[in-house]
């Protein structure tokens, strides 16, 4: 079976514009390199060459292709800019040629030997500037302007280069850092997802073989106390097919969680009935939590009752890491087609310093709460408080949208 492709997306207009943009920078660059090298060659920007204006300009257009195509690149745009700059003092070729040393030789022995190249172009110049004589003399020959065309042409323009290139190592590796936390977060989320629905397997686990086993153990009292045939065959039927569910029971699940122990012994998991337990523990701890129920308590489910135990021991773990000396009120709410807990703190009244977690404890919550077709809602309150809210259905019945 082949899977077809996504449909590629269109970038979003400032994406597309930005990359135009990229796409336009060699032109533009080889623009202006072009029109900086005809100037500084007619005495606009520099020294009135003697060279035929037809040199010139064949020199300013290689300057100006080199430039251009410097990304791809770089040794014909060195070459280039050397020969014009002793020739006629041509500049721009120089300077951009400087610029992209520092954004490319990252290497401490090849930005060495740039500066080492254009130092022996700048001191190549001086007796060039010597013979001519005259504007040339002056730029390239004395002391104080060699020192000054040294830093204005190969000096700034690698300083520049070199702290864009820094720029953009420091923002790759931000971006690779958030990347990386990014897949570990995730990571993190997929572990505490996986880890609660081995935790629910094994309580069903636990839940489902406790009642198979009294199943199992009736119909062997049944196959031993019963005086007609077809009832003894049927209770040993029963009894047979029991036990054959169970051991398939544990095969099943302990494919789930390899490092289950079986045959450990049932655990008992805590519901609605161990709640004032788990209240009185947090009011020793020094939490002020009070408990409301609203509407008749009926018999549940105890993945139900189960689910409702875990949803208020979560939201009191964060009610004691972060809101202490808050108030906190416990509600239950049986509808008639689900039950409802709701955990409510107010604003603590101090900075409370929390102890490190990663808010995982609520994603392990939702994901057992969805289990069971129900809904957790979590958020904080105008006031400054908090609060997680889970409606849970009655089997075979759904939370109403």
């Amino acid at each position: 079976m082949v899977i077809p492709h996504p449909p590629t997306l269109p970038l979003p207009g400032r994406l597309r514009d930005v990359g135009d943009l990229r796409r336009l920078v060699p032109g533009l660059l080889g623009v202006t390199v072009l029109i900086g090298s005809w100037l500084s060659a007619s005495g606009g920007l520099g020294v009135r060459s003697s060279w035929p204006e037809p040199v010139i300009a064949v020199l300013a257009g290689a300057c100006a292709l080199a430039a251009a195509h410097a990304r791809v690149r770089l040794w014909p745009l060195y070459a280039v800019a050397a020969v014009a700059w002793i020739a006629v003092v041509m500049w721009p070729a120089l300077a951009v040629a400087s610029y992209y040393a520092g954004t490319n030789q990252r290497r401490p022995g090849q930005l060495g030997g740039y500066l080492l190249g254009a130092g022996m172009v700048m001191v190549a110049s001086i007796p060039v500037g010597v013979a001519v004589g005259g504007d040339r003399y002056l730029n390239t020959a004395t002391p104080a302007n060699f020192l000054m065309m040294c830093l204005m042409h190969i000096g700034l323009p690698l300083i520049v280069g070199l702290l864009v290139d820094a720029r953009r190592q420091t923002l790759t590796a931000l971006r690779e850092r958030a990347d990386q936390l990014e897949r570990e977060q995730q990571a993190r989320t997929d572990r505490v997802r996986a880890e609660e629905r081995n935790r629910i397997a094994r309580e069903m686990h636990d839940v489902v073989a406790h009642r198979v086993s009294l199943m199992v153990l009736h119909a062997g009292a049944l196959e031993v106390s019963a005086t007609d045939a077809g009832t003894v065959e049927t209770a040993a039927l029963i009894r047979s097919t029991g036990r054959e569910a169970l051991a398939n029971l544990r095969d099943v699940l302990g494919v789930l969680r390899s490092e289950w122990t079986v045959g450990a012994g049932l655990v008992p998991q805590p519901a609605l009935a161990d709640l004032d337990r788990l209240l009185e523990e947090s009011r020793g701890a020094g939490v002020a939590v009070t408990r409301h129920d609203d509407g008749t308590p009926q018999p549940l489910p105890v993945t139900v009752e189960h689910a409702a135990y875990r949803v208020v021991q979560e939201a009191l773990t964060n009610v004691h890491k972060y809101a202490r000396d808050g108030v906190t009120d416990v509600h239950l709410r049986y509808l008639p087609d689900s039950l409802e807990v709701s955990v409510r703190n107010t604003a603590p009244t101090t900075v409370a310093e929390g102890l490190p977690g990663a808010g995982l404890g609520l994603v392990g919550l939702r994901e057992r709460v969805e289990l069971l077709d129900g809904r957790l809602e979590t958020g904080g309150e105008p006031d400054g408080g908090f609060t997680v809210r889970a409606r849970i259905p009655y089997p075979g019945r759904g939370v109403p949208a």
